[in-house]
């Protein structure tokens, strides 16, 4: 079942979800349409290379046009005229950037995941529970109301200014024109009443004034009140969203709408820094004792300055953190000499400043560390408002890779697998921003980074990252590691289906994470509350084991990223059920019952069990020698499901596995997984080639009487012609013919 057709099934609850993510930047008919092609693109890489995202759109529109034609021939109006416009959009938006398509479908694939990830899970986690909280949503719509409230605010005041200016010029026009009368003139009547006119004028310019003083003074209160409090939490929840985001958590949005409300209290900001400035011209060409003036517009304006350096201050936001093209969900881990991409936006939409704000990239070392990196590649770039596809005011780096400086022998060899992967960095980019006479300086940093010099380190290194993110949101606690906070244990546990979510497709269910709490802990327990160390999760071997949790979790990830992806989206692998549980389950189902679960003390190994009748009425149960990637390179795992046989004594050798646990028959659950289906029997001539016996690859193994597990199995080794002929004897002819057929389309 494809991705899109679980989404259709889901509640309205989470298909309300879906749809909060789809718009015109992605239609949804295209979802649906090409739901099939969409999925078996690799989105994600496209989105950090450019000349593979390029290729993926021009597809893209290529299959537009395909159901354009389909849509066409049917005549239906409302579908032609949608996909006309997608098309549009496609070939306009899109063309002079065409990662940012790739992103937009990557992150829409990645949500429909966590979504049917959620949707698995008894109830809402913690994390995700915290992270949509109603009050969350409250204090948005608040913070948008109160900003375009300050914006009419501030314009309002814009002609009470130019109403005090038109006052002005009457009062000046009439005083000069009694100032230039002869001195006769000056002590008739008619003058004395009009000097009492201008007295009376010049009282209600006063009065103007000082009201004009006070609608700025309000203004001016309510943006700081604004910054100080609603919208700073705001941003401090976006940075939050994005923290979470990078562990595998839901997307985070609202971004645009923090661009929005910063772009107009800037706007508001200057807007009421000319209309002080026009004072200031008002005040030369007139002033008088008590003008308000004078007093009140040097603190009005400093304050007007101080809030519009805050305001860039705080705009200034890394929106996507750094990360390697080869690895994009596994953000914050830098290889040295291996490029990364981040991007950075300024919150403040100002055409103004469009390619005028040139941004440097560094790197913080850490200080009590013998490791020492710099950047190269382009490290200075201008941000504009063409490359992305909103229009937002970013740059986005994407050619830099750190590179190591060379320290002595000495420093390094005191470096332990572990210190290298909690020893944290961050890249940090500085700017200045020359508008109206300011000149203000911006920095921001990343959220710390991991160095690695190799591969191998990557594991490790992702762990630090998912620990710190989880917990906390300190965005630059360098020396987190020098003393890891211990986290809760269901967080955890929810941020480990995270991972299964967003990097193999299909999120972890109830009984799962119980396993997982259970293989943390040693023992049943309630893990609400309960504290994990980060020993624990990392650094301390598992019981009896000579491996980490992590790195044991981390080699299942790869196992099903790269051999069973397929039966692990499709929910058919239960994969985390200890041995005992296994049995519980299996002991009253039919025999041939049989379930597949990951090895726990062979790393990245899965196994399958199955449960037996013996003639006296005994249960009795067979869990085969767990296969590997070596092994699953080999073979595909749906063929060996298919194909296994078991020999028992002298009994004719049989496929033991009926069915898929509970009762699913198993050509059912896996019949269109296998790579090809059994043909008729082949001539004797068709095998073989160039004088060599044709070998066949059939997963066998042998029980012996006293035991109850397949005793070394020899399956997926090349058969001789002595042994190919003893299963003649046994194995019907299809089934040979089967694993044959199967060996050759893949020579």
């Amino acid at each position: 079942m494809s991705q899109w057709s679980q989404v259709q099934q889901l509640e309205i609850k989470f298909l309300e979800q879906v749809d909060q993510f789809y718009d015109d930047n992605f239609p949804m008919e295209i979802r649906h349409l090409l739901a099939q092609w969409i999925e078996s693109q690799d989105w994600e890489a496209a989105a950090n290379n450019e000349a593979m995202a390029m290729i993926l759109l021009q597809n893209l529109v290529i299959q537009v046009d395909e159901q354009l034609d389909r849509v066409s021939q049917e005549k239906n109006l409302l579908l032609i005229h949608n996909l006309k416009r997608v098309r549009k959009l496609l070939q306009g938006k899109y063309h002079g950037n065409p990662m940012h398509i790739a992103v937009i479908i990557s992150n829409c694939l990645r949500e429909e995941r966590r979504i049917l990830a959620a949707a698995s899970m008894p109830v809402q986690g913690p994390l995700e529970k915290s992270l949509q909280s109603s009050v969350v949503s409250e204090r948005q719509r608040n913070v948008e109301h109160k900003v375009s409230a300050i914006k009419n605010s501030a314009q309002m005041t814009d002609q009470d200014v130019k109403y005090l200016e038109d006052l002005q010029e009457e009062f000046d026009f009439r005083y000069k024109t009694i100032q230039s009368l002869e001195q006769n003139d000056k002590n008739s009547a008619l003058i004395k009443q009009e000097m009492l006119a201008l007295q009376a004028m010049l009282n209600t310019l006063d009065y103007k004034r000082k009201e004009v003083l006070s609608k700025i003074g309000r203004v001016i209160h309510e943006i700081d009140m604004l910054m100080s409090n609603m919208l700073t939490e705001e941003l401090l929840d976006w940075k939050r969203r994005q923290q979470i985001a990078c562990i595998g958590g839901p997307l985070h949005g609202g971004l645009d709408q923090l661009q929005n409300c910063f772009t107009l209290l800037a706007e508001s900001l200057f807007q009421v820094r000319r209309q002080l400035e026009k004072l200031d011209e008002l005040l030369t060409r007139l002033t008088y004792d008590g003008d308000p003036i004078p007093v009140q517009r040097p603190q009005l304006l400093e304050k007007v300055n101080f809030l519009l350096y805050n305001l860039f201050r705080n705009s200034f936001v890394v929106e996507r953190q750094p990360c390697m093209p080869t690895h994009p969900q596994r953000p914050m881990v830098l290889k040295t000499l291996i490029q990364f991409t981040v991007k950075l936006r300024l919150l403040i939409k100002l055409p103004e400043l469009n390619y005028q704000i040139r941004v440097k990239a560094t790197i913080d070392n850490v200080l009590h560390s013998n490791r020492r990196f710099v950047l190269c590649g382009t490290h200075v770039k201008a941000m504009n408002m063409d490359e992305s596809a909103n229009g937002s005011l970013s740059v986005e780096f994407r050619h830099l890779q750190p590179k190591e400086m060379k320290t002595s022998a000495g420093s390094k060899g005191n470096e332990g697998p572990h210190m290298v992967t909690e020893e944290l960095h961050s890249i940090s980019f500085e700017t200045q921003v020359c508008l109206y006479g300011l000149t203000i300086n911006l920095e921001t940093s990343s959220l710390p980074v991991v160095m690695i010099s190799n591969v191998s380190q990557l594991p490790n290194a992702w762990a630090s990252i998912i620990w710190y993110n989880l917990s906390t949101n300190d965005p630059q606690n360098l020396s987190f590691f020098n003393n890891p906070p211990a986290a809760t244990l269901s967080q955890l546990l929810e941020v480990l289906s995270w991972q299964f979510s967003s990097y193999v497709g299909r999120g972890l269910n109830s009984e799962q994470l119980n396993m997982l709490a259970e293989k943390l802990m040693g023992q049943q327990v309630s893990y609400n509350d309960y504290q994990l160390s980060w020993a624990k999760f990392c650094k301390e071997h598992l019981p009896g084991k000579s491996f980490t949790f992590w790195v044991w979790l981390e080699a299942i990830l790869d196992l099903i990223k790269k051999h069973i992806l397929p039966l692990w989206i499709d929910g058919y692998i239960m994969g985390f059920v200890s041995k005992e549980k296994e049995r519980i389950l299996l002991k009253d189902k039919t025999p041939g019952t049989f379930l597949l679960r990951f090895s726990e003390s062979n790393l990245g190994g899965i196994t399958f069990t199955w449960v037996d009748q013996l003639e006296n009425g005994d249960v009795t149960f067979h869990s085969v020698e767990p296969y590997n990637k070596g092994r699953l390179s080999a073979l595909p795992f749906a063929d060996i499901l298919r194909d296994y046989k078991v020999i028992m004594a002298d009994n004719v050798p049989e496929n033991p596995l009926k069915y898929l646990y509970p009762d699913i028959p198993k050509d059912k659950a896996f019949g269109k997984h296998y790579s090809c289906q059994p043909n008729e029997v082949s001539k004797p001539s068709d095998g073989g080639g160039k004088g060599y016996v044709p070998s066949v690859f059939i997963p066998v193994s042998k029980i012996l009487n006293d035991s109850t597990e397949p005793h070394s199995p020899s399956d997926l080794l090349p058969m001789s012609p002595s042994v190919y002929a003893v299963l003649r004897e046994h194995l019907s002819p299809t089934a040979i013919e089967t694993a044959v057929s199967c060996k050759l389309s893949h020579s």
